[in-house]
């Protein structure tokens, strides 16, 4: 049987949302802590078998209380945050190897992105059948400058050329996992993107039409949408 897991990253402090060391993704809003939003999701989709969480031991009590609440049956193990996001996920594979036999696929989440939609997860994996990889993005609306020092223009690239990624990402886990098998730390930790790593050792990348409110809590701002988006749907309903 070939299985499909989600890798749930939430090990993050997210230091730009100025409240000290407490991780955005176990703040609570509607009276649910951010990550819940994204796991539901998860647990509800009918092509995800398991799910493994990075994240800090210490929230580990806290997220199994929300998995019972919420009931989250697909949740089958966590992994320790590493140095870098790039490190999680390894670290998060290597879970993912240990406690789950078969796995065929695996999609990568932030759990600071709460508002993925259901379609967005299916068109990841249809992604799969001819690509290594997926990954969803956001064409550039701005026009687009290069600036070495952050004070005058050195460079300009044409906009529809330029895509912003989103997560989830998507990869055949055999090919992925040993991707990371193969190269060092050092370089590992030299990785920005998920799909990044992939693209930069020969595996093919899909794009894929991502969603708009998909985005990653960073901010404030974001924080403050998120709660916006809430509302709106809450009236719609």
């Amino acid at each position: 049987m070939n299985l499909n897991v989600a890798l749930i990253l939430a090990g993050g402090v997210g230091r730009r949302m100025n409240m000290g060391d407490f991780p955005k993704q176990y703040l609570m809003v509607n009276e649910h802590p951010i990550i819940d939003y994204c796991l539901c999701k998860f647990q509800e989709h009918s092509m995800i078998d398991d799910i493994v969480i990075v994240a800090d031991e210490l929230w580990w009590d806290f997220i199994d209380e929300w998995l019972q609440k919420s009931k989250i049956s697909k949740f089958v193990g966590y992994a320790k945050p590493g140095e870098t996001r790039q490190l999680s996920i390894y670290n998060g594979l290597l879970a993912i190897e240990s406690h789950v036999p078969n796995v065929q696929n695996v999609i990568i989440h932030d759990a600071v992105r709460p508002l993925l939609s259901a379609e967005l997860i299916t068109e990841c994996f249809n992604g799969l059948s001819e690509a290594d990889g997926v990954m969803p993005v956001l064409p550039m609306k701005d026009t687009c400058y290069q600036s070495l020092d952050g004070r005058e223009i050195d460079g300009f690239f044409p906009r529809n050329q330029l895509f912003a990624g989103q997560a989830p990402e998507a990869f055949h886990f055999v090919s992925y996992l040993g991707l990371h098998q193969k190269l060092s730390k050092q370089y590992l930790m030299e990785i920005s993107g998920s799909s990044e790593l992939a693209f930069k050792n020969g595996l093919k990348v899909k794009m894929i039409p991502g969603e708009e409110r998909n985005f990653k809590i960073t901010t404030q701002d974001d924080l403050r949408l998120f709660e916006n988006n809430l509302l709106v749907s809450k009236k719609v309903k």
